[in-house]
């Protein structure tokens, strides 16, 4: 494997780094989970999106499903994540990773009891805060989806249910 073709085509670098610290509130509350955009596919010009994503003690989660046209990678900050693999459910803990490619089935859960913080990540950077925004939505009582609504917003997202 080599090297992609260069993004940046300048003889010298610049100073176009950003930050964000970690006190910030999250960009998303809802019912049992939390979200922090660290890096959208809009702030990396499409290249990935990472999220810190907190979930509470109680159960939730989705279920198994796949998306085509982006890789999605966990990696366990704190807690116990149960994970669809695409053959079954594995618990993951603290410092472990998965990686799911495109068309991997695979799906999450807390059902530890405990709270679970995590980073989320998706390559390409796909516009997955419209998504997560919502799910919340539904998750606060805001708004309701009939079943074909689900599917045109699962559609609209790249998620496939299996």
């Amino acid at each position: 494997m080599s090297y992609p073709p260069p993004l940046f085509s300048g003889d010298r670098g610049e100073a176009s780094a950003w930050l964000r610290p970690a006190w910030e509130p999250p960009d998303l509350e809802s019912v049992n989970t939390q979200v922090h955009y660290l890096a959208t596919g809009s702030t990396t010009g499409g290249l990935f999106g990472l999220y810190r994503y907190e979930m509470s003690a109680a159960r939730s989660g989705p279920d198994p499903h796949f998306h085509k046209t982006m890789a999605e990678s966990f990696f366990i900050l704190s807690g116990t994540l149960r994970l669809h693999d695409g053959t079954g459910w594995r618990d993951l803990e603290t410092g472990d990773f998965a990686h799911v490619p495109p068309g991997g089935i695979h799906g999450f859960r807390n059902e530890s009891g405990e709270p679970v913080s995590m980073l989320l990540h998706f390559a390409p950077g796909a516009p997955r805060e419209s998504y997560f925004e919502a799910v919340a939505e539904v998750a606060r009582g805001e708004r309701t989806l009939t079943p074909e609504e689900w599917t045109e917003l699962y559609r609209r997202h790249d998620q496939y249910m299996v």
